[in-house]
């Protein structure tokens, strides 16, 4: 296994066409039922779509991506290699994607989350996500129910 990443030595940026392979490991670590790469690709070149990397030298650890869409952000993946949980990756990852959001003057975002994940639930309660529904039977791998949370970003 490799060394752990030190968070002072990370580096959050937006993603370019040269990290898909790296971020396709992570998604592939991360995912039974996996985006492919060419579905990375085609959010590069959706106008709606913003995704961030986290990068550890040349290697990419884990990435998040969200869709912009009027005055509202649906956050589509957060993913963090398993090499590199613990780390608190995905709060720097989640932490930039909100300032990305403000940035954007998103007032609100949004994000589906497995009701089984309660590591990522307490991430996003973090950052001021609140839960706000249920989609019976969301995820096709086992149709287990997802939590709909909600952000109103001016109470942040």
């Amino acid at each position: 296994m490799e060394s752990k990443v030190k968070i002072s030595e990370l580096v959050i940026r937006e993603m370019t066409i040269n990290d898909v392979d790296g971020v396709f490991e992570v998604e592939k670590n991360c995912f039974e039922d996996f985006w492919s790469k060419q579905s990375f690709i085609d959010e590069i070149k959706n106008n709606n779509a913003r995704y961030l990397v986290a990068q550890n030298g040349s290697k990419i650890v884990g990435y998040i991506g969200i869709w912009l869409i009027l005055d509202e952000g649906h956050i589509t993946n957060v993913a963090v290699h398993s090499d590199y949980r613990g780390l608190k990756i995905g709060n720097e990852l989640l932490k930039e994607m909100v300032n990305l959001c403000k940035e954007n003057n998103i007032i609100a975002m949004t994000l589906e989350v497995r009701k089984s994940n309660e590591i990522a639930q307490n991430l996003y309660k973090k950052y001021g996500f609140k839960m706000a529904g249920i989609r019976k039977e969301y995820y096709s791998d086992n149709r287990e129910d997802a939590i709909i949370m909600w952000n109103h970003l001016s109470e942040v």
